[in-house]
Parts: structure tokens; C-alpha cells; sequence
């Protein structure tokens, strides 16, 4: 399985605190079966460190990755940002100030909760015309999406990537974003899932027990997509497998 959105890169944001609690972090997701794995710090917060691409930043992930090496744990990682939507979005993209996904052609965005709709529609048309295209992180935990989730299906039909967290599946951010999160798995608006992990204690990696939840309410074709076949294609800069018609 591959993860494509994780916090796991250490004392750079929210996420992972120590390199020690990076490598716990990895070990747990090769353990649940995931072979590789994306360090999407957050990136261009308002009111925060910006977080963009740095020699710092390079340093911290090439760091990390040679001590997972180092420990054995069979699991590739992959360079990313989730990168906070701001009208700036597009000219970092177009001016290489932020990772996209293992460097290819997709790139992880969120949005703040309450954000109005119509900037969303705005910036993600902005931000294609510099050739890349958006995979929008945990959509069903935004108050618009969950009041209105046919926004969702507007997305994916014109070919953005469509990425639901673990935790709003399995009822760990509340009951709002679990049903938005199941409506849109029903109505075969999902792209992939992924953890957002960020830490080993809670909110944590892994993807076997959402993998075998999917498998037996969505059958286990669609886990196969969203948790192996999407990803790889997100990563290799592929075009995404559609499951609506």
C-alpha cells in the first residue's frame, strides 16, 4: 500500500516531534503493510512558518530517510507538502517553491475548514494552469463539503484528486466528517485515502485497518484503488483510475 499523506518528517510542524517518533511512525507503517510512504508537511499556513522548500527541509527528509534505512524498515519515502490554499498558491507552484508529489505532476492541498466554495473553485483552476493537478486533502472535513457535498463530485469530474483521510472514515474526527466521508464512498467520489498521520500515539500511520474496513463495505477492488492502485499513479504522474461513471 502507499500513504500519501503523513506529518511524519521530525519537529517541522504539528506531526512528528523526534527522529525517534519519525522511525516509530515508519516502523508502524511498514508494519500495516504500507511500502511507501509520503512526508507531506504543512506548508504556507497563514500566521505560521511558511514551511517551503528549503536546503533545511532537504536536509530533515534525506536525514530521515537514510536512518529508515539504517533500521531496516522496508519502506521507500517519498518527498511531498501539504500546501495551504492561499490566492499565492498557483506562483509557488509555477515558481518551484514547494515539493509536489515525489516531484511529479500532482500536488496535496487543503483549505481551511470554513472556506467559501467559490475561492476553492478559484484557486484549483488557478493552480491547474501552471500544469499540475490537485489532490485535494480530507475534503470531508470541510463545513462546505459536508453541508454540500455535490461540490466534491464537481472536482472529481474534472480530474483533481480527491484524497479521504483514515481517521474521518473510521469515526475518529467526529460524526459530521464520517458520514461525509462514507456518502462520498458511496457515491464513488474518492481518489485515494491515506493516514494524515502525525504521530505514533494518536492520528496515527498505518493503512490495514482502513484497508480491511473498505474491503468489507466497498468491496475489495475499491480498497485495491484507493489504497495501492491511485497512489502509485498519483506518485508515477498517471492518470487517476475513475470508479464513476
Amino acid at each position: 500500500m502507499i500513504d500519501l499523506h503523513t506529518h511524519i518528517l521530525p519537529d517541522v510542524d504539528d506531526g512528528s516531534g523526534s527522529l525517534e517518533e519519525s522511525l516509530w511512525m515508519a516502523e508502524m507503517a511498514a508494519e500495516s503493510g504500507v511500502r511507501y510512504l509520503t512526508a507531506t508537511p504543512h506548508c504556507n499556513l497563514p500566521g505560521r512558518d511558511s514551511n517551503y522548500k528549503s536546503s533545511y527541509l532537504s536536509e530533515v527528509f534525506k536525514t530521515l530517510r537514510k536512518e529508515i534505512v539504517r533500521a531496516e524498515i522496508p519502506l521507500k519515502l517519498v518527498v511531498g507538502m501539504e500546501i495551504f490554499a492561499t490566492e499565492e498558491l498557483p506562483n509557488l507552484i509555477k515558481n518551484g517553491k514547494v515539493w509536489t508529489l515525489n516531484q511529479g505532476p500532482y500536488f496535496l492541498t487543503e483549505f481551511a475548514f470554513d472556506e467559501d466554495p467559490g475561492f476553492c473553485d478559484y484557486i484549483l483552476e488557478e493552480s491547474v494552469k501552471t500544469g499540475c493537478i490537485p489532490v485535494i486533502a480530507h475534503p470531508e472535513r470541510y463545513y462546505f463539503v459536508q453541508d454540500d457535498p455535490s461540490i466534491v463530485e464537481k472536482w472529481y469530474r474534472r480530474g483533481y484528486g480527491i484524497q479521504v483521510n483514515k481517521g474521518s472514515l473510521m469515526g475518529r474526527f467526529g460524526r459530521r466528517e464520517e458520514l461525509c466521508a462514507h456518502h462520498l464512498m458511496t457515491n464513488q467520489l474518492v481518489s485515494c485515502v491515506a493516514s494524515d498521520a502525525h504521530s505514533p500515539y494518536h492520528r496515527t500511520p498505518g493503512l490495514r485497518e482502513v484497508y480491511e474496513m473498505i474491503s468489507e463495505q466497498y468491496g475489495q477492488p475499491m480498497a485495491d484503488i484507493y489504497c495501492k492502485t491511485n497512489p502509485a499513479r498519483i506518485l508515477s504522474g498517471r492518470k487517476l483510475i475513475t470508479t464513476k461513471g
